[in-house]
């Protein structure tokens, strides 16, 4: 690509245009031609600046070089594929006296947003997003526009319907199904998967992204899982919607690629297993594993013996090495080094791995480095399928600023707790562990934290917490006195009634009465007047309904014109007599691992 050289017929290299301003300790684009892409630091005397030897002296900008406008950082281009209506005739303008103020206004905005960022420092714009078995740092902030028009170029996505969110960066947790397929595409990956695979769900990790996003959790879902696959909307290559038929009790890898099925599927597939809406997915083959590690120079890897695995060609001594390329896809495809040569153990040997080579990603080396950065760049969109939601660069930067934050140790990569298919004498494929698995959906729905996480977000978080928790203690009425309406909010079909016959046949509570629908809402809510408190406290007891379920306000009449509270079910609610607290710790029985601990494969 010739973006800056094009008077001259010189070869472009992005990254040599990033400049560190010694005053700030940021790299910064540098570009001849415009006063408003020619920032100046305070004192500099105009123009860029070198940095040698500790010093800062100005450099004179090549009067050659020049470059249509990009789209700010987290705003929207005109066009995804136009440059800016009337460009050249504003750089004339600001040429002619405006560029001085512009760029005294501009320079001003950017010290403010430094400010704001309290130590963004040299991270310019950092996105978590997917390359099917691991995470990329995106860095496109303030690049030409011919460069931002390329990486957008490189992303290839689908419509997945209302399967995911149109939001970028939706308010409230976001889900993000990462995918990595075993479709055999490109030189070089003839020894890996089935040759004649549509490309199945190989390798699933739905990672979920706190609301007040402090913390992520990485739920892996074995592929040989079986499940149910429901009924899928997929849009056809000539834009013609097609419903996929969903099937049951089959493995669940085949939620894509069987019969036609879209990522979209697989996202339908994972809702209805764990009751999580996804919002986003980002799926890759074995390319993505290849091109990521080696744009980074590598991802290390401990393991704890000697391993020699025919089948995937890898070959490494007891110990700690760096992987990159066709080592690195074989160190995450092997399934005969570790453990019992399970996929299960596969599972751990990745989690592993994802978590060094988010601590790559996030080091020093590789963020203080423009030229790294433009090559994760073109590995990770090069890579990508993502749903129209986040199929640009634009959407996928809005989805980077709240990710990116995020510290390593704050992400948990757990599996999801399965048993051996009982159904089976050889066994080849595992079920659910409802008991294991059913608290750890429930943390994830209520944002529980698999880690300590220590932020002021967090402590803000923790005060509401506290205030709402404190609304469950204090006196409680007898079961007898409590008088409240039962609606349904978005549970299943028949909650309301099933929650009214089980409170009055087994817990007392007979002032009590069903009535029907109630508009949808996001999670059950128990409404009462200031002199129902010893009521309401009663039955979030019985119930086992969190403080933030309670709504302090004003009580309705019941059929006798007499003050009742208002309980509504909502989307959380799952049966009669099944707490709707979230527990505080996930089940002893599942194994995590943090992304920022070393772990040798063994």
């Amino acid at each position: 690509m010739d973006a800056q050289g094009r008077g001259r017929g010189e070869e472009f290299d992005p990254a040599d245009q990033w400049v560190l301003n010694p005053q700030t300790g940021e790299y910064e684009l540098r570009l001849g031609g415009s006063a408003e892409q020619s920032q100046e630091p305070p004192g500099s005397g105009g123009g860029a600046w070198d940095h040698v030897d500790g010093s800062a002296r100005p450099r004179r900008t090549d009067p050659y070089r020049s470059e249509p406008r990009v789209p700010e950082q987290g705003g929207s281009p005109r066009t995804e594929n136009a440059p800016r209506e009337g460009g050249r005739a504003a750089a004339r303008q600001e040429a002619a006296g405006g560029g001085r103020a512009s760029a005294r206004k501009q320079a001003s905005g950017r010290a403010a947003s430094r400010k704001a960022r309290k130590g963004g420092g040299k991270k310019k714009a950092l996105l978590w997003t997917a390359g099917g078995l691991g995470f990329a740092l995106v860095a496109v902030a303030g690049s030409g526009y011919a460069y931002y028009q390329h990486l957008n170029g490189n992303i290839d996505k689908i419509d997945v319907g209302d399967a995911g969110n149109k939001d970028a960066a939706p308010d409230g947790p976001i889900n993000i199904l990462i995918i990595g397929t075993d479709k055999r595409t490109g030189k070089g990956n003839e020894g890996y998967g089935d040759k004649d695979s549509p490309g199945h769900a190989d390798t699933n990790i739905l990672l979920h992204v706190s609301a007040d996003r402090t913390n992520a959790t990485g739920l892996s879902i074995p592929r040989d899982l079986i499940t149910n696959i429901p009924d899928c909307l997929t849009t056809q290559d000539d834009g013609s919607k097609k419903t996929i038929t969903g099937t049951q009790n089959v493995r669940f890898n085949t939620s894509l690629g069987q019969e036609g099925r879209d990522p979209g599927c697989t996202m339908r597939t994972v809702t209805e297993l764990t009751g999580l809406k996804v919002d986003h997915f980002m799926m890759a083959d074995f390319n993505a594993v290849k091109n990521l590690t080696t744009a980074v120079n590598g991802v290390e890897v401990c393991v704890a013996k000697d391993v020699d695995d025919p089948d995937s060609h890898l070959k490494l001594s007891a110990g700690t090495h760096k992987v990159q390329g066709e080592q690195a896809l074989a160190f995450v495809r092997t399934r005969h080094s570790f453990g019992n040569q399970g996929d299960l153990d596969r599972i751990k040997v990745q989690q592993q791995f994802l978590g060094s080579l988010a601590r790559q990603l996030k080091s020093e080396d590789t963020l203080t480095s423009p030229k790294k950065l433009y090559k994760v760049a073109e590995a990770a969109t090069d890579a990508l399928t993502v749903d129209s939601g986040i199929g640009s660069i634009t959407k996928l930067m809005s989805l980077a600023k709240e990710l990116q934050h995020i510290n390593p140790k704050n992400i948990t990569f757990v599996t999801l707790p399965v048993v051996d298919n009982p159904a089976e004498k050889v066994k080849a494929t595992v079920v659910l562990n409802e008991t294991d698995a059913d608290p750890l959906f429930a943390m994830m729905k209520d944002d529980v934290s698999l880690t300590e996480v220590n932020s002021k977000k967090k402590a803000e978080a923790s005060k509401q917490k506290a205030a709402e928790e404190a609304r469950l203690k204090g006196s409680k009425s007898e079961a007898a006195d409590i008088r409240v309406e039962v609606f349904n909010g978005g549970a299943p079909t028949g909650s309301a009634q099933g929650e009214l016959t089980w409170l009055q046949t087994n817990q007392g509570v007979n002032k009590s009465s069903q009535q029907g629908d109630a508009p949808k809402q996001k999670g059950t809510t128990l409404e009462y007047a200031a002199d129902q408190a010893p009521q309401a406290r009663k039955l979030a007891e019985i119930m086992g309904l969190p403080g933030s379920a309670l709504k302090p306000g004003e009580s309705i009449e019941n059929d006798q014109g007499l003050p009742a509270m208002k309980l509504v079910l909502g989307p959380d609610f799952k049966g009669p007599g099944i707490s709707i607290t979230a527990p505080k710790e996930a089940p002893k029985n599942v194994a995590r691992q943090e992304a920022d601990k070393k772990v040798c494969a063994s």
